[in-house]
């Protein structure tokens, strides 16, 4: 084997092994960044092997559960099979109500409740943001 072989060869491998390396560092960053999406019944029925990793919990929030609590919003979502409990830390978005669309994300907490940290409205490719008359808007400074 000529020496300009052996040199290519060993540029090939090297090659291959950065490009291991690589995927093995993104796999590895990616896969603690994942957030799982669950929807109410599937989250109650995997509670006992989710422990307390975050996930996110998606249904609609059930009337007359919404009320206010010393650091946020306590509701219960339901996705009509299972129904949660969850008592979410910080303030809700505006376009939160009872029947709304929601994912929550969090883990389990104590008893049978879901503990949230962020909440987003779920709507479908034809939402569209509720129209601001310019001339009634305040003018930026």
């Amino acid at each position: 084997m000529t020496d300009r072989r052996r040199r290519r060869t060993w540029f090939a491998v090297g090659l291959c092994g950065a490009a291991l390396v690589a995927i093995v560092v993104l796999g590895v960053v990616l896969s603690e960044n994942v957030v799982y999406f669950r929807t109410v019944s599937e989250a109650v029925d995997q509670r006992a092997s989710q422990g307390r990793d975050r996930f996110r919990l998606a249904g609609a929030v059930v009337a007359g559960t919404v009320h206010k609590t010393r650091d946020g919003v306590g509701f219960e979502v339901t996705d009509g099979k299972a129904t949660v409990s969850v008592s979410h830390r910080g303030d809700p978005p505006d376009l939160f109500k009872a029947g709304a669309p929601v994912v929550c994300e969090g883990q389990w907490g104590k008893g049978r409740t879901f503990d949230s940290d962020r909440i987003m409205i779920r709507h479908g490719n034809d939402y569209r943001p509720p129209k601001v008359d310019a001339q009634k808007a305040p003018d930026a400074a």
